[in-house]
């Protein structure tokens, strides 16, 4: 699935011809600006410039559900993969809330104002815990407990708004890639049943690429 500034949503089946498309889902009013698809692969959530959050089903040119409780673009979207239906947004700088949702009933569940702008979402693979990163004005990295949403660390170390975020495969380390022109990275997760640890660079001799 892609999204684009025309509005639209294409899902394009891989296997055939890259210029056709299976199908175009029209609801967003203004660019779209993020795109995931749930775990079980039978949902898919769009953010846009509109402060709109879309719920989409495989059979279906029409939102199943819409949530306008935003007040900037919906950039950041991430599904839970350990509880079924449980999606986390994030607004951009004149919202600055991440907010969960039970896309199974439509109901909004809890939201935390962050103090700044939200760019990424990230759930652990190992617990209940999600990561997110901000711009203006703090161009942190925060680590926060679910569903009580603790805060568990804030990162800092980033000059610019965080723009990319990406979870390693074993599931312990992030990376950030910011406007800084920097790459940094963060043991922040830890797995099922080992000792929490302090969140700390995975290099140990080198704490950002330039």
């Amino acid at each position: 699935s892609s999204g684009s500034r025309d509005r639209s949503i294409l899902q394009r089946d891989l296997r055939v011809s890259p210029t056709e498309f299976e199908r175009r889902l029209l609801a967003h009013r203004q660019e779209v600006c993020g795109l995931k698809w749930s775990p079980d692969n039978q949902s898919l959530a769009s953010g846009g410039n509109d402060n709109k959050l879309h719920i989409w089903n495989m059979h279906s040119l029409n939102p199943v559900s819409t949530y306008d409780e935003h007040l900037a673009a919906v950039k950041a979207i991430a599904w839970s993969p350990h509880h079924h239906g449980i999606l986390a947004s994030g607004g951009g700088t004149a919202d600055r809330s991440i907010r969960f949702w039970n896309t199974l009933t439509g109901q909004a569940i809890q939201v935390v104002d962050t103090g700044s702008q939200v760019c990424n979402l990230a759930w652990s693979k190992h617990s209940s815990e999600l990561v997110s990163t901000h711009g203006y004005s703090q161009n942190q990295i925060l680590l926060w407990k679910y569903p009580s949403l603790t805060q568990v660390s804030k990162l800092t170390g980033h000059s610019f708004r965080v723009l990319y975020l990406a979870v390693s495969p074993c599931g312990e380390s992030i990376v950030t890639g910011a406007g800084d022109e920097t790459l940094r990275f963060w043991n922040v997760f830890s797995k099922a049943n080992a000792s929490p640890r302090t969140p700390v660079s995975r290099l140990s001799l080198f704490q950002n690429i330039r």
